[in-house]
């Protein structure tokens, strides 16, 4: 396939490498180009970033041949068989190194402006690259991560011609690659866009993902109020689970759809990364088990908002969530059900997120609706995309559409749920607490 550009080919990098995401594995992007492709891989793997600045350090009567290659921190590692083998010695050598140690120290000023490297020690380190034309830089960077004391080194591209690929495999416990021609004639010719990456890009991207780093990750375990509740609504008891991260950013309650409820592994899943993030959960059944069984109920929009609204009350009312800025998450026609909450004058609710939801079963209330909506939808849910665009022409408010390649409307596909999780983390984060503005 041929990427739309940088973005897209990281995204569809990230979902080859979701099942690093619990190795919490650190990212590092080639500058300039692999950068953008990196900011997508740890996003979508909750990773830090950072940039891995390598020179290599070519012969001296012959630049392209790799002796060995250098990083910021002194790292140095040599191929003792060319350096014999090419008669260079000490003095050569020495030069070599000062001219390309002065390039190094210069690229790491520029892009960190003085902070320091992320320590990758004994960590899994997942080196990124927007594609492999020669195998020099590439090399010289995994070498570096290596000596440099990574537990385990993974290397991943959108493109890369398959004999290079093979050639990389023993550099490496792992090689990610979404492309393998047979032919790879240019790296700029798998992108539509391949314009240069600026360095003011590279700053960019770098300050945003230290920016969501800050964002608190805590141990949903051992740090958060985490416990069933029992909610009183129209005379009957709702069941739920509140889970409260320390100093959280704000409340997602959660408004399942159609034939699922609070247990729904789906839902956890997402409230488990929302939580990860700082941000408190309350999952909880919008119908009681008997009024389940009639399936009026489920597709009754109008009812299920007032359900919600009579638990958003609940929340505020309970000492732990007290002053809690409070979002709503709605997945199918709870998406209906968290618009329609919102769109009551006294919802007062900082965010809405609708995730494979149905927004035009609330079609007559979302003018109403002040807070701001993001609809996440999946590219393959051509139906349901089609309702969330006639849908978002209705709001008054702050709103985005956004189209997870590759999804259907349950988002089972590989990488694409934790792509729609990290979607609606960043949208709440970026309106619960209005200094991490998340950059797109």
């Amino acid at each position: 396939m041929i990427f739309d550009d940088r973005k897209q080919a990281g995204r569809l990098l990230a979902q080859r490498l979701e099942r690093y995401a619990t190795d919490q594995p650190i990212v590092l992007g080639l500058p300039r180009g692999g950068v953008p492709v990196a900011y997508e891989v740890a996003q979508a793997l909750q990773a830090q970033l950072d940039v891995i600045i390598v020179r290599k350090l070519g012969v001296p009567f012959q630049p392209e041949l790799g002796m060995g290659a250098i990083s910021e921190d002194g790292v140095r590692v040599l191929n003792d068989d060319i350096v014999r083998m090419a008669h260079v010695n000490e003095t050569e050598l020495a030069a070599v190194e000062r001219r390309e140690r002065a390039e190094v120290e210069r690229r790491a000023q520029h892009y960190r402006g003085g902070l320091p490297m992320v320590d990758i020690h004994g960590r899994t380190v997942i080196v990124v690259d927007d594609g492999i034309a020669t195998r020099g830089t590439a090399r010289a960077a995994l070498q570096v991560a290596r000596a440099r004391g990574a537990r385990k080194v993974i290397l991943a591209v959108p493109v890369a011609a398959r004999d290079t690929v093979n050639a990389l495999r023993a550099e490496v416990d792992e090689i990610v690659v979404v492309e393998q021609p047979a032919d790879l004639v240019a790296i700029g010719y798998w992108y539509r866009d391949f314009r240069q990456t600026p360095d003011s890009e590279v700053e960019r991207l770098l300050e945003a993902a230290a920016a969501r780093s800050k964002v608190p990750t805590i141990d949903p375990i051992n740090r958060c109020v985490d416990a069933a509740v029992h909610i009183p609504i129209d005379g009957k008891t709702l069941g739920g689970h509140l889970c409260i991260p320390e100093n959280a950013l704000g409340v997602v309650i959660f408004a399942h759809g159609s034939g699922s409820s609070r247990h729904s592994p789906r839902n956890r899943s997402v409230a488990s990364l929302l939580q990860q993030h700082g941000i408190a959960t309350l999952l909880f059944d919008l119908l009681s088990e008997r009024e389940v069984l009639d399936r009026g109920n489920v597709f009754d929009a109008a009812l299920l908002g007032r359900r919600l609204t009579a638990v958003t009350h609940w929340l505020r009312e309970q000492p732990e969530a007290r002053d809690q800025k409070i979002g709503y998450l709605g997945a199918s026609t709870g998406a209906a059900a968290a618009l329609y909450a919102a769109a009551q004058p006294s919802a007062a609710v900082s965010a809405v997120v609708s995730r494979g939801g149905r927004p035009d079963l609330a079609i007559d209330v979302l003018g109403q609706v002040k807070a701001p909506t993001l609809f996440i939808v999946g590219s393959e849910d051509e139906i349901v995309l089609e309702l969330n665009r006639r849908a978002a022409r209705h709001l008054r408010c702050e709103h985005r559409i956004e189209v997870v390649p590759g999804a259907d409307n349950l988002f089972e596909e590989p990488g694409t749920l934790i792509r729609a999780a990290m979607l609606a983390q960043e949208w709440f984060a970026q309106h619960f607490h209005p200094v991490l503005i998340a950059s797109r």
